[in-house]
């Protein structure tokens, strides 16, 4: 009987040898775990369709940071649900917003946490939309602003520095925003706070559960003038390469599942950190299958996060994290 040369088994044969030359490693460094935080007292409110992800009020905001702490996390990207919206989404850039209030007590309670602030102005008009908002009286049609909604960002990106923010997350996908923000902050004397862009921004049908925890949805038409065709990949590359030029810190791939092959792109051709957000349909999918009894929750997660990272992932944004991060040191959760 004969055999083959090489006997690739052999380095699969045990536990030990398979994790001795294990080629990708996740570990909870890699992770930013997002918070929803919201105006009221007492507020802890379970997202319907995120489960085991809350609405915090800034008087319960505590009690999770110290949980993510617990978890062995270090890092936190927060999202605001402001008391009121105006067209200009105005309560984004105010010093006593909800955004920059949350900063401030995260800093306070917590001051290794790294905070990344989340830029846009979607949650904070009363539209929906990441921008102003514009009527062409000529065509009857509603459009985005680029330019003017820069101004407001730029305010926004300052304002959030100014609370404490050690990274600025714009996820607008207005042209020209990482050169905007770059110029302000450094104008403001905001020079070492990073700017996490958010590059590769897909129009995608997997941010709805998001909507409903962020209170983001568009009130009219969609995103696809602002964020890129789920079609197109090279496209990719210009976006990408804009914001290194402009002078963009990090890179982003949203969402993270679907173009897995954009993200090893970004990383075999930019040589900064590259982050992938794995979004909210992608974990209330996991959820939703996993309270049905169809899979193995923990194996599913883990093997969802390890692809990413081999994928070329520096980091990933995940509601999963708190989950990830206590399954990797062998707790058991059930």
């Amino acid at each position: 009987m004969s055999f083959p040369i090489t006997r690739h088994r052999r380095l699969r044969r045990t536990a030990g040898i398979r994790s001795l030359i294990r080629e990708t490693m996740l570990t909870s460094n890699d992770f930013i775990y997002p918070v929803f935080v919201t105006h009221g007292e007492n507020v802890k409110e379970e997202i319907s369709s995120l489960p085991g992800v809350y609405h915090y009020s800034l008087d319960r905001l505590r009690e999770e940071i110290e949980d993510i702490v617990a978890a062995g996390l270090a890092s936190v990207l927060v999202f605001g649900i402001p008391e009121t919206k105006d067209a200009i989404g105005s309560s984004a850039f105010a010093n006593d917003g909800i955004v920059q209030r949350a900063i401030r007590s995260i800093k306070e309670w917590a001051p290794e946490m790294v905070v990344v602030a989340d830029t846009c102005l979607c949650q904070f008009t009363d539209h929906g939309h990441c921008g102003v908002v514009h009527h062409d009286e000529a065509t009857g049609t509603a459009v985005v602003d680029n330019d003017h909604s820069l101004e407001l960002l730029v305010k926004t990106a300052i304002s959030q520095a100014e609370a404490g923010a050690d990274i600025i997350a714009p996820s607008n996908m207005m042209d020209g925003f990482v050169a905007a923000i770059r110029e302000g902050l450094d104008e403001a004397g905001y020079h070492e706070v990073a700017i996490m862009s958010y590059s590769v921004k897909y129009a995608s049908a997997f941010y709805g559960p998001f909507r409903e925890a962020a209170h983001s949805t568009p009130q009219f038409g969609d995103r696809k003038t602002y964020q890129m065709d789920p079609a197109n990949k090279r496209e990719a590359l210009r976006e990408a390469d804009s914001d290194v030029t402009e002078g963009a810190d990090m890179l982003m791939v949203k969402p993270a599942l679907a173009y897995l092959d954009v993200l090893a792109m970004l990383k075999e051709q930019f040589d900064l950190p590259v982050v992938a957000y794995n979004v909210s349909a992608e974990y209330s999918m996991v959820k939703a299958a996993a309270a049905n009894g169809w899979l193995n929750e923990r194996a599913i997660v883990l093997e969802t996060l390890t692809g990413m990272k081999r994928a070329g992932a520096d980091i990933i944004i995940t509601y999963h994290a708190k989950d990830a991060a206590r399954w990797l040191r062998g707790e058991d959760l059930q």
